[in-house]
């Protein structure tokens, strides 16, 4: 029985590939990374609404700020990813991937302080505050809720559609309501000029939600741009 057999070629059955490049868990890491950072954000959003649901907002700056200290642990722990990554060699597309996240970064991160300052706001003043103070930044809550999970799962799945639609709520939606709340705080104050604290508080929460909105959209198309092609000049 002959034993001289051939050298065995590496298998280009896509069934069972070889083993990833050093590029492809590069980006197999900083994708789960990345959508931890989006969940911790969503989870603070929870929380605000989960307080006033129960009309309960004491420890809510802590638990707010415990989230935002895991979010600045995981900005810095992509930035070493990313670098590594770029230091190692990536092909076109994993160098774009990686590039679009190492500039979302500071967007995610002022969201997580925008999300923060949001809640330890309510903490603040809710116990001050009308039932219809509240019930004015409920709606943008749940907005940005939703353009959270929309842009996680456009990033998961590099989903264009989603990406936009993350745009889409911005533009369409959470400035109309923006304008509505500072409308309504102004109003309270002409009326209720005892309640300037509050209205102004009221105002500086509509004001961060607003910005956050606006850093979930760059990420949004930043993605859209990798995810097609696009020259960002172009769009």
């Amino acid at each position: 029985m002959n034993s001289d057999h051939p050298p065995q070629q590496a298998s280009a059955d896509p069934v069972h590939p070889g083993p990833a490049s050093a590029g492809q868990l590069s980006v197999s890491l900083v994708t789960v990374r990345f959508l931890r950072m989006l969940s911790i954000t969503l989870e603070q959003l929870d929380a605000v609404r989960d307080a006033n649901d129960r009309a309960e907002f004491a420890g809510l700056t802590a638990r707010a700020e415990t989230l935002e200290a895991e979010t600045n642990a995981l900005e810095r722990e992509i930035e070493d990813l990313c670098l590594h990554a770029f230091a190692a060699g990536l092909t076109e597309q994993e160098l774009a991937f990686h590039l679009m996240v190492f500039r979302s970064l500071s967007n995610l991160e002022r969201v997580g302080d925008y999300a923060f300052t949001v809640a330890r706001d309510l903490e603040t003043f809710a116990p001050r505050a009308r039932s219809a103070t509240l019930q004015d930044v409920l709606p943008l809550v749940r907005l940005l809720s939703e353009m959270l999970e929309r842009l996680a799962y456009a990033f998961a799945e590099r989903d264009v559609n989603a990406a936009r639609d993350v745009m889409r709520l911005d533009y369409e939606q959470v400035d109309a309501l923006y304008e509505q709340m500072q409308r309504a705080s102004l109003t309270r104050l002409l009326e209720r000029p005892e309640d300037t604290s509050v209205a102004l508080t009221a105002s500086r929460m509509a004001r961060n939600l607003e910005r956050l909105g606006d850093h979930l959209v760059n990420v949004a198309e930043r993605l859209e741009h990798v995810v097609t092609g696009l020259n960002p000049a172009h769009t």
